[in-house]
Formats: C-alpha cells, structure tokens, sequence
C-alpha cells in the first residue's frame, strides 16, 4: 500500500483529536502520585469537571473507559433483582442493559425507534404505571453515538419529578459532555457518565461519574459486588483528594488538566456555539447530497440531531463499510461505521472535540470526492452548503 502523504483526518466520533497542548501537557516524568504536586492537580481536575458537568456533586475518576463509569453506576446503586428502566436510543443502549443484565438486574426497555428521540411523555406515563415503585433506574444515553441522535434529559428528569417516583436518572454523556450543554444538578441526574476520549478531547483512559448526594446515599443499601468501583473507598477523601484503586493514571490527570483548561479559555457557551455551528454546516452537505436519491441524515427528528456526530443512510444497493474503507485507504480520512443493525448501513461524521472550519471543510470534501469517484448518486454542491452556511454565520 502506497504511503499517504499529509495528515490523517481523523472524524470517528472518537477518539477525538488531541490538542498539541495536551500532548505537550503528558511529555514530561513520571510524577508520585502521593505528592501534594498530584494531589493539587488532581483536585484542579475534580473542581473544573464540576463546572463543565454543572454539578456540586462528587466526582470520581477511574483509569477505564465509559464502559467503566457503567458498570460503577450500576454497582453501586442497585442490588440484584432490581429493576432499570432503559430507554432505547440505538447501540449504546443495547449495550448498557446487556452489561444490567450480567448484573444480574431486570431490564424493561422504553422501545424507540433508533431515528427518533425518546419522548418524555413515555417516561413519565410509564413510572406513573409503576405505582409499586418497582423501577429503581431510568437509564439513558444523552447523545446516543451509534445514530447521531440526541436525547432530552432536562424533560425526562422533568417528568421523572412530576410523578413523584423515586427512581434514580442515570444518564450516560460519553459523547456529549463538552460538546453541547448539559446541566446535571439543574436538570435532575443522579449519575452523569462520562469518557475522557470524546468532547474532553484526552486518550482514551479515564472514565468519569458524577454522583448525587441522593445516588451517594444509595451505596448503603446496594448489594451489587463491587471492589474497582466502589465509591465509598474512592470519593474525595478528607484532605479533598480523589482516591484510586491502584496508582492514579497521573499522565492522564496532566492531560485532563491542561484539557480543562483549554475548554474554559474558550468558554463552555462558545465551545458549544462551535459544535453547533460545525454540526450544522455537516447536515446542509449531508442534506444536499441527499437530492438525487444520494446519502441523506439517518435521524428524522430535526431538533434532536446531535451537535457532536452525523449518521449518514447510504442510498440502498451501496455499502458504507466499502465506502469509508475506500474513503480511508485512498484519501486518509476516517468517519464511523455503522453499529450493530446499522452496520453497513451508515456512516458517522464525528464533528466533536478539536474541530475547525477548515477540518470540518477538509473532510466534507473528501467524503463528496469519494462519492464520486464510487459511482454512489448524490446531489452537487454539498461542500458548497455547508460553505455558504458557515460564511453566514
């Protein structure tokens, strides 16, 4: 295979691109992670979590991926036998109550079509049913990365508060967080869930959850097995460090410092004013290469398309699998594929973390130059909208 030259593009919706002042941020020795040095950092860490998550809850940290703040929410809040009530937003979803169901934990899932977001409405009718108050968690993804949909989880906290029910709302923010807003004290979370490789734009590696005092208070009768994600050995200890199970991933925590600062430089509402605006201009491409029976947006609820990532329904007859694989061996750029039922069906635009116009620009480009030399239909003048958008604004 000959070399490509120039750069990658990288538009999976992440890992994301790492900033070169995190990377410099990691390019130093190894720290004692029980110095005052660490533990100053680490609590400059936890404190500007808090404010990019809006919560005075606690946080924890983990050297884990998402998947990890999974499984330390369910853990320690339930017991087995109890009952999670999933709101189904495409893969991330599936995967969440597979992993409920290892525990052990009975799982009804709030079916939802995977192009659709999830209705308040439903939830709030569904927990008014259950006036046993079997359901101990509603689960939900606030942007589900597998469709590029995006999920209300002010108006699910809000009905889960109308009826009164005490369920706990879980809500997983992978690849949301620092990427569009999300108020979790305001809008009633319980547990956020979080990942350090998306929107917070750091490797892969930690794995984040901030917790309520209510979902805190739940360890004491939860009964789940856990040990690596124990929150009451790992919660802020009295000289207000976080605690580890094993050494603290200190390279991360150099990384996730300079990351957070990077992110409050430019200001959560201007960070999120950039997601919107590159997001945008990436459905009014997707949107004009849907003429002419071409690629069109996956997700049918307009208000509800992510900020962070696009899905993208090939035309029937083509494969997105052989389309991005030629889109990357050929040109360099790599998008998402499609995840379980979605597999081949799709592609996904990752337009989150470390993201410019002209990146965004670079990579719209390539995907319309790779329709055309694949044969695949589409509409002209896809680069061209989202252009004359971006000019716009």
């Amino acid at each position: 295979m000959p070399r490509l030259a120039g750069r990658q593009f990288l538009n999976i919706p992440g890992p994301t691109n790492i900033p070169d002042r995190i990377l410099q941020a990691m390019h130093r020795p190894a720290l004692d992670f029980m110095t005052p040095e660490f533990f100053d950092i680490q609590i400059e860490c936890r404190d500007n979590l808090k404010k990019v998550m809006k919560t005075t809850g606690e946080v924890m940290i983990y050297a884990s991926s998402g998947h990890g703040s999974w499984e330390a929410a369910m853990t320690n809040i339930c017991s087995p036998g109890d009952t999670v009530l999933m709101c189904e937003t495409g893969r991330f979803s599936e995967s969440w109550a597979e992993m409920c169901r290892a525990f052990g934990l009975k799982v009804e899932t709030l079916e939802n079509p995977w192009d659709r977001a999830v209705d308040p409405n439903r939830v709030e009718d569904r927990l008014r049913a259950d006036t046993a108050g079997t359901i101990k968690v509603v689960a939900i993804v606030h942007n589900e990365t597998s469709t590029g949909m995006t999920h209300d989880i002010a108006g699910i906290g809000a009905a889960i508060r109308a009826t009164g029910h005490p369920a706990l709302l879980i809500s997983d923010t992978i690849s949301s967080l620092a990427s569009m807003d999300f108020r979790m004290d305001e809008w009633g979370v319980d547990v956020a869930v979080a990942g350090s490789q998306k929107g917070l734009m750091l490797p892969v590696g930690l794995g984040i959850s901030a917790v309520s005092e209510k979902a805190l208070a739940m360890t004491k009768t939860a009964t789940l097995p856990r040990k690596y994600y124990d929150w009451n050995e790992l919660k802020t200890g009295e000289n207000g460090t976080l605690r580890f199970a094993g050494t603290a991933p200190s390279h991360l925590f150099f990384a996730m410092r300079e990351g957070l600062r990077i992110l409050l430089e430019e200001g959560m509402d201007a960070v999120f004013a950039r997601h919107a605006r590159l997001a945008e201009a990436t459905r009014r491409a997707v949107r004009a290469w849907g003429r002419g029976n071409g690629p069109t947006l996956f997700g049918r609820d307009d208000h509800a398309l992510s900020n962070s990532v696009t899905a993208v329904s090939m035309p029937d007859g083509f494969d997105a699998n052989v389309f991005r694989g030629k889109l990357l061996s050929e040109t360099n750029v790599a998008l998402g594929g499609g995840l379980s039922k979605l597999n081949g069906k799709v592609f996904r635009i990752g337009h989150l973390g470390d993201l410019n116009e002209p990146m965004i620009l670079g990579c719209l480009a390539s995907v319309e130059l790779q329709l055309k030399r694949q044969g695949i239909p589409h509409g002209v003048g896809g680069v061209d909208a989202a252009v004359e958008y971006l000019a716009g604004t």
